[in-house]
């Protein structure tokens, strides 16, 4: 048991390093695109983006998820890998096809407009190369091959980073540069991965199965919805921008939302070791304390990292440190009133991480589909609503509401299934110096902007102090 734990809690940290590194190096290229790109360009790539993660899941249709299951179980596992890959393959050549026809009209429905259909062109290899990518990686997570899998996943990054930098600054090709990143990034996947893919496709004659590819349908379709709703939370509001209030403001939110990488990390990082843990210490008398201690302790981090990054990451911006140089250009600063809100959403994600544990243990794991619809319909609503009013600000009210919605719900199911004794008086103690904290900030700079920065420095030194002793007297 000990063993299984231990290796479980290695291959954790692998998967989760290559994580962490995509995010990083991905938010390496945010500097780049700002002084690079101007506002309205980097709106069209955002939205172009955006609606790739949302046809990625129709195009790979959850087969990947099917993979696992049947791969798992099934004796004949090349057979169940050929059916996926070759499943894979034909959705995705008719739906490329069919995409690639109708680019003009798609480019003006998704609001790019159709001289950037050529965009699409390019972003229908980005699906088909992504998707063909899937299966394989599947394969080498369910064969646990971690330094496999994150060396293949670290070269591609490598390679979109720099094809990113040849193409825009080299050879001057415009936002079409960082589509053709992903296709070279993409295809060196496929590359890598071709070993893989060409000892199960050669290991026997393909013999199609037709009960074994409906069962395998019947198994992946249930995830297209679920995946969907999943990534209308983070990526619907591009969409909805452009349309509402222009390619310009798309650009200057997208620069100041990547800013929320930072404590998306943390929750990343979080939860790569919290499931493993809850799952390895379950079966103990004092777990249920345990795990109520977990999210105390959760929560005081992550509101020290929220009010500092809340803090810290304008000024930083604005900082002439490197000279001329800033960390997103000047042309983009108009939108960092949404970074706050980007940053809440993040956290409050990160508590509903915590309350994983619930359906995780209670294995009703189907509630899960209907609290991120909650969150999708939550963000699709206020997007509607506040961007109309308040423009981009709208926009990150929406990322904060909306995972603030799914905590909500998936805390409420727990402690209706799995009641775990939380630390209610430590919680809102911590609550209420965070938002007590974020007052004094905001008035006092408003009154006092010189020392504004000093002002915010001394609250967060002071914050871990004050919070302690918050959290002995609760």
């Amino acid at each position: 048991m000990a063993a299984s734990i231990k290796r479980l809690g290695k291959e954790t940290l692998i998967y989760g390093t290559s994580t962490v590194l995509a995010r990083l190096l991905n938010f390496c290229l945010v500097p780049f695109y700002t002084y690079y790109l101007l506002p309205g360009d980097y709106g069209i790539i955002a939205t172009t983006f955006a609606v790739i993660a949302l046809l990625n899941v129709i195009f790979l249709f959850g087969m990947d998820q099917s993979y696992l299951r049947f791969a798992s179980e099934h004796a004949q596992k090349t057979n169940v890998f050929q059916h996926c890959f070759y499943g894979v393959l034909l959705n995705g050549v008719v739906l490329s096809i069919l995409l690639w026809l109708f680019a003009k009209p798609f480019a003006a429905l998704i609001g790019i407009g159709t001289s950037y259909a050529y965009l699409i062109h390019l972003a229908v290899w980005v699906l088909l190369l992504d998707v063909l990518n899937m299966i394989p990686f599947t394969k080498l997570r369910l064969e646990r091959r971690p330094w496999y899998f994150a060396g293949v996943r670290t070269a591609s990054i490598v390679i979109n980073v720099l094809g990113n930098i040849f193409f825009i600054a080299v050879l001057k090709k415009g936002i079409a540069s960082i589509l053709w990143a992903n296709i070279f990034a993409s295809l060196t996947s496929l590359l890598l991965l071709s070993p893989v893919v060409w000892k199960e496709l050669l290991a026997h004659k393909p013999s199609f199965d037709k009960s074994l590819f409906n069962a395998m349908l019947r198994f992946a379709w249930p995830f297209v919805p679920s995946g969907l709703a999943s990534l209308l939370i983070s990526v619907i509001d591009k969409p909805i921008l452009v349309h509402l209030v222009g390619l310009d403001k798309v650009g200057i939110y997208q620069a100041n939302f990547k800013i929320g990488v930072f404590m998306m990390l943390l929750v990343s990082m979080f939860d790569q070791a919290w499931r493993p843990f809850f799952l390895a210490h379950a079966n103990e008398p004092d777990a249920k304390k345990t795990f109520a201690r977990v999210l105390t302790c959760f929560t005081a981090l992550g509101t020290w990292f929220l009010l500092g990054l809340s803090f810290l990451m304008p000024p930083i911006i604005q900082s002439n440190l490197l000279g001329n140089f800033h960390l997103i250009s000047p042309n983009y600063w108009s939108g960092m009133n949404v970074i706050p809100c980007v940053l809440t959403g993040y956290f409050f994600y990160g508590l509903y991480v915590n309350f994983m544990v619930g359906p995780v243990m209670t294995k009703k794991t189907r509630v899960l589909l209907w609290i991120t619809l909650l969150g999708a319909v939550t963000s699709i609503t206020t997007n509607l609503t506040l961007v109309p009013h308040i423009g981009i600000l709208g926009a990150g009210w929406a990322v904060a509401l909306s995972y603030g919605a799914m905590a909500l719900a998936l805390f409420c199911f727990t402690q209706k299934n799995y009641t775990l004794p939380y630390e209610y008086g430590k919680l809102a103690g911590i609550a209420i110096l965070c938002v007590a904290t974020a007052l004094v900030a905001y008035s006092t700079g408003k009154h006092f902007p010189a020392s504004i920065l000093s002002i915010k420095i001394c609250l967060l030194s002071a914050y871990p102090l004050l919070m302690a002793l918050f959290i002995r007297k609760a």
